[in-house]
């Protein structure tokens, strides 16, 4: 492989049973490989061709997400076919629009050549996501159904955004994440807030270096349970102290989820980022300090 090449992706996730290629199952990653298969007939049939910056699970959408794919020399040119004023990468995303369909729930929005020192998983600073929500009082939108979950109660805006306060920065996650053997749990959590777009419709920003399972939809159930007056503020900060996911809350759908944008660094930190982040295994991970804590 000698040409290495960002893929900006965006979709709607309803139909989906999440990123990552499965069998029998319609996926994010599966539906992409089948269309790059029919671009280029010399990629292997079988086997993965796309690293993606952060996998999405069934009905959550996109439209920042991230890959690369790695192509041989001649493959990559031929995605030209003589047309003389299409470079490859404009080509790419033409041609795959139009193996997909004008009515696809999934897009390459743009691609580009980059360096072997580009992992769209490895190099990655941050990810960032939005999620959508609605409560009793507002008005029911049939055109955004697919991408806001509604709650029975109504929301208070600044109990939502002091509980989100709460657990910016450097934590153990634990509470917040479903559990996977030998991944750690600790994350910076460099952003998140909320905002009122009209009565009783809610957007959540939430930034962070990585995310665990589940954890943005833990993160927002939370706030929610906090904004309805199901679960008291001052217990928020214990919820940090947990060594399992919290049942003090519910994990909301995964409809109101978008991936909206993944941060990188400039290229000439691209190789430097990506070996320390390959570094971080769960054993070198210094636990933060925190004390027993009954289950919440």
């Amino acid at each position: 492989m000698n040409v290495r090449v960002r893929l900006d992706i965006a979709y709607d996730g309803t139909a989906f049973s999440g990123w990552a290629a499965q069998p029998e199952l319609r996926t994010v990653q599966g539906t992409l490989e089948d269309a790059l298969r029919i671009l280029y007939r010399a990629l292997p049939e079988i086997g993965p061709l796309l690293t993606v910056a952060g996998r999405t699970d069934a009905g959550v959408h996109a439209t920042g997400q991230v890959a690369h794919l790695d192509l041989d020399d001649e493959v990559w040119a031929s995605t030209v076919r003589g047309r003389g004023d299409d470079d490859p990468e404009a080509a790419l995303v033409r041609r795959c629009a139009g193996i997909l369909g004008a009515d696809s729930d999934v897009v390459i929005t743009g691609a580009r050549e980059v360096g072997p020192e580009f992992d769209a998983r490895f190099s990655a600073l941050w990810r960032s996501y939005e999620y959508r929500l609605a409560d009793s009082t507002s008005v029911a939108n049939p055109l955004e159904r697919h991408r806001t979950t509604v709650v029975r109660r109504a929301l208070d805006l600044d109990a939502m955004n002091a509980s989100a306060e709460v657990l910016v920065g450097l934590h153990d996650f634990a509470g917040f994440c479903k559990p996977r053997e030998g991944a750690t749990t600790i994350r910076t959590l460099q952003e998140f807030r909320w905002e009122e777009l009209e009565r009783g419709v809610f957007r959540a920003h939430v930034r962070a270096d990585a995310f665990c399972h589940s954890m943005v939809r833990s993160l927002v159930g939370m706030c929610a349970a906090v904004g309805q007056g199901r679960l008291p503020l001052a217990r928020v900060p214990e919820l940090l102290e947990v060594r399992s996911r919290s049942n003090a809350f519910t994990v909301l759908a995964a409809k109101g989820l978008t991936l909206t944008e993944v941060g990188y660094p400039d290229d000439a930190d691209l190789a430097s980022r990506q070996l320390a982040t390959r570094a971080k295994r769960p054993d070198n991970v210094v636990e933060l300090p925190r004390r027993e804590a009954s289950k919440l």
